[in-house]
Parts: C-alpha cells; sequence; structure tokens
C-alpha cells in the first residue's frame, strides 16, 4: 500500500503571492490577465469536469467584467492568476476551460460540469488544485460568517484580494482553529473510536480542539485520556492538513500506550464516543463491513501509512 508523502489538501504548490494582494492596481492586472481564472464555490461545493484523458479537474472559467470585492484572489499557479466566487457572483462565468497550457491537458469541454462535495473529489485532484479548492472554501466561509466587526458591530469590507475584512478600527484576519487528531498503537494493533453520531461499524481516529493556552502535545494527552480513558506517551508529530469545513487546521501526531496502562481498560466518553476497538493491521485490511475515513482526510492518510509499516515497526 502507498500513499502521498503529505496528506490530501496540504502541499506547497500555489503560489499565494501576498504581494499582489496588497496592491489594487496588480490585483486588477492579475484579473484581466487573460490566463487568469475563476473558482466557483456554491454552498460547500465546486464546479468540476474530467479532462479528455479521464481525470478529475476543477472547472474554472475566464473571469469577465469588473473584479468585485467578492473576487477572492487564492494566488497563481505558474503565471496563471487565479481568483475564486461564489456561484452567485459567477453566475454569468459560462467560458468553462483548464488552465493547463497543453492543449492535450486541456478540460473536454463536450463533457458536462458537475457540482461535487469537496469530500467527494478533493483527493482525486492535481495537488496545486485541491490546494486551491481549500483555500477558496475556507475564505468563503468566513466571508459568509464575518459580514459585521465583532468589535463595534459595524459593516466589515473585503480588502487584499479577499484575504482581509476592514472596519474603522482595525483589519480582521481569516480565522483558523487547530485541532490535533492522534493515532495511537500498542503491540501491534490501532485504537480507533465510532463517534456516536456515526453508523456502529465507522470507525476514525480521536481529535479534538485545542484549547486556550494549550499547546498541541498537551491537547493530544488530553483529548485522548478524555476520549478512552487512557494514558499515553511518546507523543511525535507527524503532519499537517488544512481542513476547511469550515476553518480548521489538523494537526496530525502518533503515540503509544503509556507503560503500565490496560489497553482493555477502555472508558469511551459517552458523550462523544460509542465504541472503542483495538484493530490488528489484517482486521483493518480485510474487514469488508468496516468503514474507515474518507481518502480527503489526515486521519485516513495517516492509517494508511500505518498499514503500509512492517509488522512489528513502531514510531
Amino acid at each position: 500500500m502507498t500513499r502521498s508523502m503529505q496528506p490530501p489538501m496540504a502541499g506547497s504548490t500555489l503560489d499565494r503571492d501576498a504581494a499582489t494582494r496588497r496592491d489594487e492596481a496588480q490585483l486588477h492586472r492579475a484579473w484581466s490577465d487573460p490566463k487568469a481564472r475563476l473558482l466557483r464555490v456554491r454552498d460547500g461545493e465546486v464546479l468540476t469536469v474530467r479532462d479528455a484523458r479521464g481525470a478529475l479537474r476543477l472547472s474554472l472559467a475566464r473571469p469577465s467584467g469588473e473584479r468585485g470585492p467578492e473576487h477572492l484572489y487564492l494566488g497563481r499557479h505558474g503565471n496563471a492568476p487565479l481568483f475564486a466566487a461564489t456561484a452567485g457572483a459567477a453566475e454569468a462565468e459560462t467560458d468553462i476551460v483548464d488552465p493547463a497550457a497543453n492543449a492535450q491537458d486541456r478540460a473536454d469541454t463536450s463533457l458536462p460540469a458537475r457540482w461535487m462535495s469537496p469530500f467527494v473529489c478533493a483527493a482525486e485532484l492535481p495537488e496545486v488544485e485541491a490546494e486551491a479548492l481549500a483555500s477558496a472554501l475556507a475564505l468563503s466561509a468566513w466571508h459568509q460568517s464575518m459580514g459585521f466587526s465583532p468589535r463595534d458591530g459595524g459593516k466589515l469590507s473585503p480588502a487584499h484580494g479577499g484575504w482581509v475584512r476592514v472596519d474603522a478600527g482595525g483589519e480582521h484576519f481569516p480565522r483558523t482553529d487547530p485541532v490535533v487528531i492522534t493515532l495511537i498503537e500498542h503491540e501491534g494493533r490501532l485504537l480507533l473510536g465510532s463517534n456516536a453520531l456515526w453508523e456502529s461499524t465507522r470507525f476514525s481516529l480521536l481529535a479534538g480542539f485545542i484549547e486556550a493556552g494549550e499547546s498541541a502535545e498537551a491537547a493530544v494527552a488530553r483529548e485522548v485520556f478524555e476520549e478512552s480513558g487512557l494514558r499515553i506517551e511518546n507523543i511525535q508529530y507527524v503532519a499537517s492538513q488544512p481542513w476547511p469545513f469550515p476553518r480548521s487546521l489538523m494537526l496530525g501526531f502518533r503515540a503509544t500506550l503509556a507503560v503500565g496502562q490496560d489497553p482493555h481498560a477502555l472508558t469511551p466518553d459517552p458523550e462523544e464516543i460509542s465504541e472503542l476497538r483495538w484493530f490488528t493491521r489484517e482486521e483493518l485490511r480485510d474487514s469488508e463491513s468496516l468503514l474507515l475515513p474518507r481518502p480527503l482526510s489526515i486521519a485516513r492518510w495517516l492509517i494508511d501509512g500505518w498499514l503500509a509499516e512492517p509488522p512489528g515497526v513502531s514510531r
């Protein structure tokens, strides 16, 4: 079993081009650039299309008309400026093309474009498009929730290509909530939990938000104890992933059961966890009824990495 070197949506291929954000003249030139493209978002979904080789791509439009404050500047892929907007602001954009310079890589415009959930499509997209999708979803959700200033209740105005909102008292920036998620192993087995709101056969890693004044490692230990009743050790950071649903940053960790802890003394938090179980690699690979996290998630990325390790390996 193989996996990418980083979780989905966590790459650095997209040039975020912060200098252009801060300069209205540069933003105008980027919007007017013939290579510029517009990504559309609608109720948390994105418009997609299959290219001539059957690969899934974002369906991108040529910007037209005047750039407005609702048009969010995501950055550049190569020399191509990339913007995003809600479907309401882009309803007139019907010229659906792919920004690839090579004609054989262009999207097949004879195929219909489809609105798709990022949970379904993002793991299949090219790296740079998955990055752009994450930024577009996170920014659009932030703008929808930040129409008015938390400082004085006045109306906020977008600025810096959509990366800032301003009021009379100053600037407001997109909020990101850090979440820890932890792969816990013990003697060749992995601890997974089933959320109280899920189907009984769906399992994932334990996770939770970092609290005010708390380090990420402390949050890992606390969340695991609160949700399972177990103490852990050897807490190691692995990787992070933007999770724009609507504005989280997932911090992935690994840990082992602390010495002296009974792995069978599981005490699920009754408000959050309906069941906790230890799974061997064979059980996770061979069970047809078990539902694991979607391929888009860092939870699945961490689990797949563990499954690919030789038995007996522990990090």
